[in-house]
């Protein structure tokens, strides 16, 4: 298990970059933030920000634990911070200048914490751009498994109990994952523009952004 998993890991490692530059190629294309605009980026990493060239003033919350990875080498300024991204009662409305969010909405825990999720991303700046994986898809991008979300529920169940006793938090990330249709998403961002992010004729995944 352990093994094939970081083979998965390992390929994955070496196409993300390649997906990532263009995703957030098309984020800039489409939100032209500004030198120095201010982001909120909810639960997210500095890596990826490395692939925008335009300087940005740069707030990452995440919840307590997760890694934060300060020391690292950019032309962006960051700021880390603890925060559960459904309720951030700590910012004010339009805070921020941007809410940027990739491959979270997912994680935050089935569609009442989704809905808090959207609320606070929409009050927090008048410009956003929100991406989530797509359950169509073939190859599922936390398990590494064909068509998982397509599996009979006794096949996943018996793989999560194998998975608890095996690596209990990595299984705790995969069952607390509920991927999202481009109908959740359009209610979730009604004042939004959707698209779609397609390699090799699959839907990856879906993608909505407000313009300011």
């Amino acid at each position: 298990m352990s093994a094939r998993l970081s083979l998965f890991y390992g390929l994955l490692g070496k196409v993300q970059p390649y997906f990532r530059g263009a995703r957030m190629g098309r984020f800039e294309a489409a939100l032209a933030p500004a030198t120095g605009a201010r982001v909120l980026d909810l639960g997210g990493t500095t890596e990826i920000w490395n692939l925008v060239p335009t300087p940005l003033d740069i707030t990452i919350v995440n919840l307590p634990g997760v890694p934060r990875h300060e020391e690292v080498a950019s032309h962006h300024r960051f700021t880390f911070l603890d925060g559960d991204a459904t309720r951030l009662t700590q910012f004010a409305d339009n805070a921020f200048d941007v809410v940027f969010s990739n491959s979270v909405i997912e994680h935050v825990g089935g569609p009442e914490k989704e809905r808090l999720f959207a609320g606070e991303v929409r009050r927090l700046a008048p410009a956003y751009w929100i991406q989530t994986p797509s359950i169509w898809f073939p190859l599922e991008a936390h398990t590494g498994l064909p068509f998982w979300w397509f599996a009979p529920a006794r096949l996943r169940a018996a793989l999560h109990r194998r998975w608890e006793r095996m690596l209990p938090a990595w299984n705790e990330m995969v069952a607390g994952t509920t991927v999202l249709g481009r109908k959740r998403l359009r209610s979730y961002f009604p004042d939004a523009e959707h698209g779609i992010e397609w390699v090799a004729g699959f839907p990856k995944s879906y993608f909505a952004f407000r313009t300011a």
